[in-house]
């Protein structure tokens, strides 16, 4: 006599559900083209200390290479597995924000105003990015 097999968890209707909702909210070319310019912004700001030329081993430069490598790993998660991050949208407001006002907070020798101007227009476009990928999910979730 063999054992009854229990359901699948992977199977579960609300989890297909939601995996089927993920998958039409990151279908759309403009829920691409958001990730894509987000992940840019990411991989900007870890090489901006070298591309505007603040990197003197400036506490700037360290923070803006920490701050946009996760960035962009928080991006590069969205694509790949939405329906599991997609509420990590918020974490990635927090950095595009600390990249705004880091220039005045951190310590060092980060007074250029190359350097200001990197990161207040940086953090900027990552924080539209990141708002409109949070009301994505929303707006869809609300359907």
């Amino acid at each position: 006599m063999s054992a009854p097999t229990s359901p699948r968890i992977d199977q579960h209707p609300d989890l297909l559900a939601l995996r089927a909702h993920s998958e039409e909210t990151t279908a759309t070319p403009t829920a691409q083209g958001v990730e894509a310019l987000a992940f840019m912004c990411g991989v900007y700001l870890a090489a901006s200390p070298w591309i505007v030329g603040f990197n003197g081993s400036t506490t700037l430069a360290i923070t803006n290479l920490i701050a946009g490598a996760a960035f962009a790993c928080l991006l590069g998660g969205f694509g790949s597995a939405y329906e599991r991050t997609h509420a990590m949208s918020w974490a990635a407001l927090c950095i595009a924000a600390w990249t705004i006002v880091a220039p005045w907070v951190v310590a060092g020798s980060a007074d250029t105003t190359r350097a200001i101007v990197s990161n207040v227009i940086v953090g900027g476009v990552a924080v539209l990015c990141s708002l409109a990928l949070a009301g994505l999910g929303m707006s869809r979730s609300r359907r």
